[in-house]
């Protein structure tokens, strides 16, 4: 499947910017959307990329987010969903509206995004539809039940939309991200890159699984670092 138009949602440092880079490698006209877009202003220079204010968690948002995409000529044929909320802590002291805030962005908003996207590609008669996961999404650790409940909802939906989607040419996939993410502004654990995912390798996993022919479509991917225990 060849890509005109790429969104990422969620956008930031790290590996939507990875995504971005590649896709603009590739050709792929790259529109980035998040809640604040000030700190997309260097990748924007650097990809050509054009920034979107939304907050994937508010339907409006979005609904406004897609129009803006028509006006631009940039309604997408490839979309990543990489928002995700996150708290934690025992049960009996979770604060319950950051728990809301928590499966809104994780969750509903990738429905959101997915209600919309799926709207375009329907039109288009193609496209692809990627969300970034966690092993969070598989497995429930303690303490962390906001962000396992988010992961498992975003899990279920994708398997839901790739059997709905994909007689009409849509491929979704869900990728299980067992680990973190390199980022050594963050310091540790994030500055080891013996024991983390590099960005731009998940970038080029994700292009690679969009790009599947259709007669062997993938619906999940679990990704980790080589000497990650799972």
């Amino acid at each position: 499947m060849k890509f005109e138009n790429a969104l990422i949602v969620g956008s930031g440092p790290g590996l939507s910017a990875s995504l971005a880079r590649l896709f603009t490698a590739n050709d792929i006209d790259v529109s980035l959307a998040a809640r604040s877009t000030d700190k997309l202003t260097e990748l924007c220079k650097e990809t050509d990329a054009t920034a979107f204010q939304c907050d994937a968690s508010d339907e409006m948002d979005v609904e406004r987010l897609f129009k803006d995409l028509a006006k631009h000529g940039r309604l997408p044929d490839l979309v990543v969903y990489n928002a995700s909320g996150y708290t934690r802590g025992p049960v009996i002291d979770l604060d319950l509206n950051a728990v809301r805030d928590t499966l809104k962005s994780t969750a509903f908003g990738a429905l959101v995004v997915a209600q919309q996207a799926a709207r375009v590609m329907l039109d288009k008669g193609k496209g692809s539809l990627l969300f970034t996961g966690a092993s969070a999404g598989v497995k429930g650790y303690a303490q962390s039940a906001p962000f396992a409940m988010g992961k498992f909802a975003l899990r279920g939906l994708c398997q839901s939309l790739a059997r709905e989607l994909a007689p009409s040419n849509i491929h979704v996939a869900h990728f299980v991200i067992d680990g973190c993410i390199y980022q050594p502004a963050r310091g540790a654990p994030f500055d080891d890159p013996e024991a983390t995912l590099h960005p731009d390798a998940i970038a080029k996993t994700y292009l690679d699984i969009a790009k599947q022919d259709r007669s062997a479509w993938t619906w999940e991917v679990e990704l980790r670092p080589f000497n990650e225990n799972f």
